[in-house]
């Protein structure tokens, strides 16, 4: 099996707890043992009792039965306490790099929401499946299964050598065809669980679209589909599950019987004692009890290896960023001067550039657009400006200092921004602002609000900052929505304030509006407004056209209205969006 299989690779996540594992795999042996001699002992006891000898010769057998009792349970207990403490902290490791490695993958957006919900939540926890059910019940099954083995061929060679032959069916062969047969449905079963994930969240959360556009039924039986999906890969899981229970009955029936026949022989040609006999038969009873929890592991190893490799899908996506600085350097000054120069973008090998040489400057306190239609390169300057991607040669400088050189979380106290589509969290207005600074009290709260232009909105509202927004922020208009990130925006007291498309999904008077609000806002810092749209370029220090990730002209607004090119072009046509990049040249 290859270093590269799921499975092993989602056991290696277990290796710093490795210890605590081998101590549970010893706990398990102990209790599983403890089970498989007590019967033996039981039957020590009740064939000796037949014979009535000294009540003293049955006295140390009456502690050993009471003993290996009471060890079984404790051992069991203690068992599942530390795997299952291992396991958990293990799985809460993996949750850790999962969240890290989205929080620094802009790859985030390469998933659809609801099947990354599936990975983050189902996939992940498959993990502590395979670590509780897939490692230690096997490694118990060899170290007890051997020592039974021994016990029953120093009583009786035909019979342990029956009983290694049906342990070895039940435990290794019956496990491996469960595992053939369930390799499939579990790679199904996987899938089926995402797809049916994607298709509730997409029409719970488009569910005003889908009924206006008439379209809501046939979402839900885009639902149906899934679920009747997952649905019959659950059937054929259950059989699959039947059918190991039934083998390893069958085999366990045939073994004991073929163990009662030998020892019967054995005890009419006088090699095997009465008492013996009983031990024999009843501790090969007993010892199937170590092998029973294989088939069904085994047949959930195809779920788990299809979770695994979801799991190891999203790990394993390449981080845009450069590994981070290891030792910070000079805190970059407040007054900070943006820079780029000579900065290409693009993301993959055989893309075409995103930006390719792009110079841009951005002086302490002035506004400056970068302006241009949808293709552009804007949205992939504001990524690098935040730090969600590292440029592929160019450089991006703060106050003179390399962006790249710096922690990604420094960067970002410095330059922050308001995005295109702005998330807003089901919760409060206060949590939302929140965000951005956790400390901030009520009055700081206020004053964002105002400078964002929706302290009224929110004064008015019943219960003020304490209102919730609802999902997403339906419960706010799209205005209010923009307003809200660009006042938690402010909160963290950023020095670099970059727009990102604010405008975008608004309607002109609204636009308008929001547009003198944000610029209003922003007054004092240095601003980069990013857009497809001429509002507001009046009021801009200087501006940049940009298209096909190159810059087409520079200038401030009335010396680009006076140069032909794109921008008077733009400007003539009185539009509300800019013209494409063809149109431009």
């Amino acid at each position: 099996m290859s270093a590269r299989e799921p499975l092993w690779r989602m056991i290696a996540l277990a290796r710093p707890r490795g210890t605590r594992f081998a101590l549970g795999v010893l706990l398990g042996a102990v209790a599983t043992g403890s089970g498989v001699a007590l019967l033996g002992v039981a039957a020590w006891l009740i064939a000796t009792a037949a014979q009535h000898p000294p009540i003293t010769a049955l006295s140390v057998a009456v502690v050993a039965t009471r003993a290996l009792g009471v060890t079984r349970g404790v051992a069991r207990y203690l068992e599942r306490l530390v795997t299952h403490d291992a396991a958990f902290r293990t799985l809460a490791d993996v949750r850790v790099r999962v969240y890290e490695r989205l929080a620094r993958t802009e790859p985030i957006r390469r998933f659809r929401s609801g099947d990354l919900v599936s990975r983050l939540v189902s996939d992940t926890d498959a993990t502590q499946d395979l670590l509780i059910r897939g490692l230690t019940p096997p490694l118990v099954a060899v170290v007890t299964g051997a020592a039974t083995v021994a016990v029953c061929t120093a009583l009786l060679v035909p019979g342990g050598l029956l009983l290694a032959a049906g342990l070895l069916l039940a435990g290794l062969a019956v496990p491996l065809c469960a595992a053939a047969l369930g390799k499939g449905p579990g790679r199904r079963q996987a899938a089926a669980r995402g797809e049916l994930s994607t298709s509730l969240v997409d029409a719970l959360h488009g569910a005003p679209d889908l009924i206006a556009y008439g379209a809501m039924d046939q979402a839900v039986r885009r639902v149906e589909r899934a679920d009747g999906e997952l649905t019959r890969v659950a059937r054929r899981d259950a059989a699959l599950l039947g059918f190991g229970a039934g083998a390893t009955t069958l085999i366990t029936g045939l073994t004991v019987w073929g163990t009662l026949l030998l020892g019967v022989a054995a005890v009419e040609d006088a090699t095997l004692g009465a008492v013996p006999f009983a031990v024999l038969v009843l501790t090969a009873l007993a010892a199937f009890e170590i092998v029973a929890p294989l088939p069904a592991v085994a047949a959930r190893l195809g779920a788990v290896r299809a979770s695994g490799e979801r799991l190891f899908d999203v790990l394993d996506q390449p981080s845009a960023l450069a590994k981070e600085p290891e030792t910070p350097g000079e805190p970059l000054r407040d007054e900070t001067a943006l820079r780029v120069r000579g900065l290409r973008v693009r993301y993959g090998p055989d893309e075409p550039w995103a930006l390719d040489g792009v110079d841009i400057d951005v002086p302490p306190g002035r506004k400056v657009a970068v302006l241009g239609p949808s293709g552009a390169g804007k949205s992939t300057l504001a990524a690098v400006l935040l730090r969600f991607r590292d440029p592929d040669s160019g450089t991006v400088e703060l106050g003179g200092a390399d962006i790249t050189d710096r922690p990604a979380d420094e960067v970002r106290r410095i330059v922050t921004g308001v995005p295109q589509d702005p998330h807003v969290f089901a919760s409060t207005l206060r949590e939302n602002l929140r965000l951005a600074r956790p400390e901030a009290d009520g009055t700081e709260l206020w004053e964002a609000l105002r400078r964002a232009r929706l302290a009224e909105d929110v004064e008015a509202m019943p219960h003020g900052l304490d209102t919730e927004v609802g999902s997403h922020g339906a419960r706010l208009s799209g205005g209010m929505r923009q307003r809200l990130a660009l006042a938690r925006a402010l909160l963290a007291a950023p020095r670099v304030l970059v727009l990102d498309e604010p405008t975008a999904h608004l309607d002109p008077d609204t636009r308008d509006a929001v547009v003198a609000d944000l610029l209003a806002a922003a007054e004092g810092y240095s601003t980069l407004f990013i857009t497809h749209d001429l509002t507001g370029m009046d009021r801009m220090d200087e501006i940049y056209v940009v298209a096909d990730g190159r810059v087409l002209q520079h200038g401030g607004h009335e010396e680009l209205l006076a140069r032909d090119g794109w921008y008077r072009e733009a400007h003539t046509r009185n539009g509300p969006a800019a013209p494409s990049a063809s149109g431009a040249r």
